[in-house]
């Protein structure tokens, strides 16, 4: 009896070890001890990278992988180089923005996403993300899960390094500690700072900093980058806004509530009438009095979710779930359509707290007057039940533009014909920097200026006056300061007021300074690799997918990086805790190694 427990014992250990790999069932478990195997993998990056490339390459050397590693100065030339193919492994970064996982699952994972350069092409990864899609989030962490088991355990589409914490550091003496947020997706809410001496709010300009200097755009449909991210987060309000923990909320937002119709497929936004859009005069923000209302955000929508609307649309997967944006103008369907939360009409919902009782709606911005009952509320219809689409709008790709200043802007060329070196768009940055500051912009801050070595922001004298969510500090300013460590300096000689990211080898120096606060906190930043199996490379194979996989071992990231970094298994596992663990394994590293081998034979 014992010898058949035994036996089957050893058959079940067997088929474990044999399911590693692929489909081709040969298993060894002799490790490489660090010696050839003959397999060349290219593995790209850029400089920033540096310390985690090294560590990276020596990993699958000692796993018997010929690494060429092969390091861009910066992003830019990476990308270029991303573009072209010559890769195997690309170090990538995935930040998400939107506090939802559809994002950071469909813009990777999809066989159309915008960031999928390794080529996926799978239909169940596909049907997967449009499942969790449909789904709300009580519903959909099963859906992700299965996802993440197909697409990461059993198909070894990327590999996973690890999460970044958030880290944020400020001057306390100077920066009001109790006004400091820490998001884990959206952008630094800047109208809520204050300095200790609030005195100093309308004098002193409050410095910040980033790392590129070249901004893609200024349209928020036509960039979704670290290099305009927390601006235009800053110069465009949303229809709504995300919690610090990521919950969706009409606070600080144009919309005064919202609620979701039964079906998943109706959402209603009711709209405050105190926001006004700002625009440039010498440099200096002045106000337009004009209404933000729900025509701007009928055409801000529109534009988002059609993928002609502008040239180099960027944020359009983000958006396409969206069939059509009408602005209501009567109480009848408020008071007929059911919240899909409560059941009670959604009337109930969008009245919750208002100062006045809703009499009347209208579609004519200039004549809005909540004070007296008349309101607008706009209605967003998705293409298929989406609950997401709320995160969505709560990211800076939604923000809302002045319909008139766009369309004056963007009439001057076909987009069908669009040519960079001669047209000029709405939010081209170059246009911008040479004087010709052309934006209405309806959020907090007004963009006043912007060179070489900074961007400026003065306060919109016509944003929520007289509320809390009216900006405290007059004049913000970000430096462009392209290195972590001088960055750090900068702060430390009080160049900067609030360092937004601390490089993680000076978190332990800065919090020994008691004037000095540092956050550590979650912030839905990755850093994983893509692997290229377009055209016949080498890792379409499914062994030596997993071959590099098991050779990776997190834990000498989490080690370089002094803790600030955390295990991960996808992009979307730090929103979705799926309880999948990365498994690091020289033995079955060279399994697969081998099964790979004989199959190439």
């Amino acid at each position: 009896m014992k010898k058949r427990i035994l036996a089957l014992f050893l058959c079940m250990v067997m088929g474990l070890s044999m399911s590693a790999c692929g489909k081709t069932k040969k298993p060894s478990t002799e490790g490489s001890g660090g010696s050839t195997s003959g397999v060349t993998l290219r593995l790209l990056g850029y400089s920033a990278q540096e310390a985690d490339l090294n560590i990276l390459r020596d990993q699958l050397s000692k796993a018997g992988f010929d690494i060429e590693l092969n390091t861009q100065p910066d992003y830019s030339s990476f990308k270029t180089v991303l573009d072209t193919g010559a890769w195997d492994i690309a170090m990538s970064g995935w930040t998400t923005v939107t506090g939802n996982p559809d994002y950071a699952a469909r813009d990777v994972y999809a066989s159309y996403g915008e960031y999928n350069a390794g080529g996926i092409d799978d239909s169940k990864v596909d049907e997967l993300i449009d499942k969790a899609a449909s789904e709300t989030a009580e519903e959909y962490k099963a859906t992700y899960k299965e996802l993440e088991d197909y697409a990461v355990t059993e198909m070894a589409y990327s590999l996973p390094l690890y999460a970044l914490k958030g880290t944020r550091a400020i001057n306390n003496k100077v920066v009001d500690e109790s006004t400091v947020r820490n998001p884990s997706s959206r952008s630094a809410v800047w109208e809520n700072y204050s300095y200790v001496d609030t005195s100093q709010n309308e004098s002193r300009t409050l410095m910040l900093t980033q790392t590129l200097s070249t901004l893609t755009s200024l349209d928020p449909i036509q960039a979704n980058d670290g290099s305009i991210n927390q601006l235009s987060s800053n110069i465009n309000i949303r229809v709504v806004n995300l919690e610090d923990n990521d919950e969706v909320t009409s606070k600080g937002s144009l919309s005064l509530n919202h609620a979701i119709a039964e079906g998943n497929e109706d959402y209603y936004f009711i709209l405050r009438d105190d926001v006004f859009f700002s625009k440039v005069e010498d440099k200096h923000a002045v106000a337009t009095d004009v209404r933000v209302g729900a025509e701007d955000v009928e055409f801000s929508l529109e534009r988002a979710a059609d993928q002609n609307s502008v040239a180099l649309h960027k944020t359009y997967n983000l958006h396409n779930h969206m069939k059509e944006v009408t602005v209501l103008d009567n109480l009848d369907e408020l008071n007929t359509v059911k919240d899909a939360t409560t059941g009670k009409p959604i009337m109930e919902t969008l009245s919750e707290g208002l100062g006045s009782e809703v009499k009347s709606l209208t579609t004519d911005k200039t004549k809005a007057d909540n004070a007296n009952g008349v309101y607008q509320v706009v209605k967003v219809t998705t293409t298929t039940p989406f609950p997401q689409v709320l995160s969505y709008l709560g990211h800076q790709s939604a923000g809302i533009l002045n319909k008139e200043a766009v369309t004056e802007m963007n009439s001057k060329f076909d987009v069908a014909s669009y040519d960079a070196t001669k047209d000029v768009c709405y939010g081209d940055s170059a246009n911008i920097k040479s004087g010709n500051n052309h934006l209405w912009m309806s959020g907090p801050y007004a963009l006043v200026n912007l060179d070489d070595y900074q961007v400026t922001f003065e306060k919109n004298p016509g944003y929520m006056a007289g509320t809390e969510y009216e900006p405290k500090i007059k004049n913000v300013g970000i430096k462009f300061i392209k290195d972590s460590t001088a960055a750090t300096s900068a702060f430390r000689a009080n160049e900067i007021d609030i360092l937004d990211s601390v490089n993680s080898n000076d978190v332990a120096t800065l919090e020994e300074n008691s004037e000095y606060t540092v956050y550590k906190y979650v912030r839905h930043a990755t850093t994983y690799c893509e692997l290229n199996m377009k055209d016949g490379n080498p890792l379409a194979d499914i062994n030596l997918r997993k071959a590099v996989s098991y050779a990776t071992n997190q834990e000498e990231f989490i080690t370089y990086h002094n803790g600030i970094v955390m295990p991960l298994y996808s992009t979307f596992s730090t929103i979705i805790d799926t309880g999948n663990e990365h498994e690091f394994s020289l033995e079955k590293s060279a399994e697969c190694l081998k099964e790979y081998q004989e199959s190439a034979k």
